[in-house]
């Protein structure tokens, strides 16, 4: 008598383990040019607060998260939710060694410090205008 093993389930889109894979990989844009790395993620509502039932479906990535997570790992709690940037998930073409963008990385609200400290900052030193020759 042998007891033989159902086959796994399959299902319609590719499955990640989001430790693995996704968190605290660096976020690249189209351009290749690395915009962030990702901190946390949001899920689509799913109630976590009760049972899961059987054929419930799995809940699907509606955003990546990235923001000053750092402190709160090491001392806990949240960080406040103005300091939180989001990149929607639509806007990912790949996940592999990086997690790689369909877009550019240059209007991303996670970008905004890099582009004031471009234009109020570097600006103003002479030679900042302009790529070095």
């Amino acid at each position: 008598m042998t007891d033989e093993l159902e086959p796994p389930e399959t299902y319609a889109g590719q499955v990640l383990d989001a430790e693995l894979h996704i968190l605290d990989r660096q976020i690249l844009d189209r351009d290749d040019v690395p915009v962030v790395t990702a901190d946390d993620l949001e899920l689509s509502d799913v109630p976590f607060d009760e049972p899961i039932e059987p054929g419930t479906p799995a809940p699907i990535i509606e955003n990546l998260v990235s923001g000053s997570a750092l402190w709160t790992r090491m001392f806990g709690g949240r960080p406040p939710r103005s300091r939180l940037h989001r990149i929607s998930w639509s806007d990912v073409e790949r996940v592999g060694v990086v997690i790689s963008l369909g877009v550019s990385g240059e209007h991303l609200d996670v970008t905004w410090v890099e582009r004031w400290m471009r234009d109020h900052i570097v600006a103003r030193i002479p030679g900042g205008r302009h790529d070095p020759e």
